[in-house]
């Protein structure tokens, strides 16, 4: 079966403002964002892409547009399975004051129960983008033979659920999982089992130098801005 290369889109004007921007129109790469995004098909350039499937959502065409632009020969295909969690009334709020919500202990530390207001459930979020890849992976391998790879340009949310559903954890320790914008990550899938092969890879160490405020124990929804 194919490998699966899922990118998370690069940083966002709502990442650097702190805001919960879920299907919010208009989220556009911020300027490290665009420049994250310029380096993809750098990163990637040792690698025959077969298909490329992305997210709905403004930043990420954005974060594979100079992908698609290095490599005219694929078509991108838009999937609104693998678009970020509905995240209902919280959309567009401030991370800041949805601290305090009583639903984000439950979104931190049981996450399989919880379910935003006016949105979706996380197992909801979860069991869409998981049947959306394990459809892919049968159209990629259709079409392109079981050596294939492609890519998917996604959420930090959407990238953390299908990482969980490849390792076999449930969905409550996915909080344990972190990707930061435009990381890479790759699932090498087989006839038994997926094989997690690179994990929130970016190339860059400077997320881990420590801050003068440690980043704290809470997972950060929404995947978080990544490295100051």
């Amino acid at each position: 079966m194919p490998t699966l290369i899922l990118v998370r889109h690069g940083r966002s004007t709502a990442n650097t403002e702190g805001l919960l921007a879920g299907w919010t129109p208009g989220v556009a790469l911020d300027e490290r964002g665009a420049a994250q995004a310029a380096e993809l098909p750098g990163r990637l350039a040792e690698l025959p892409l077969a298909e490329i499937v992305t997210s709905p959502l403004q930043r990420c065409q954005e974060t594979i547009r100079p992908l698609l632009k290095a490599r005219p020969e694929l078509n991108p295909h838009t999937d609104e399975r693998i678009g970020e969690c509905h995240y209902g009334d919280w959309s567009g709020r401030k991370l800041a004051e949805l601290k305090d919500e009583p639903l984000m202990e439950v979104v931190q530390a049981h996450p399989s129960a919880a379910a935003f207001p006016g949105g979706e459930s996380m197992r909801a979020m979860q069991t869409r983008a998981a049947e959306a890849v394990r459809e892919w992976n049968a159209r990629v391998e259709r079409d392109h033979g079981a050596d294939a790879v492609y890519l998917m340009c996604s959420h930090g949310d959407i990238v953390k659920s299908l990482v969980a559903d490849a390792l076999g954890l449930h969905l409550d320790l996915f909080q344990r999982i972190s990707v930061e914008p435009c990381s890479i990550t790759a699932i090498r899938y087989t006839r038994l089992r997926p094989f997690l092969v690179r994990l929130g890879d970016t190339g860059d160490f400077t997320s881990l130098v420590p801050r003068e405020e440690p980043p704290g124990d809470e997972a950060q929804v929404g995947g978080g801005a990544g490295a100051p």
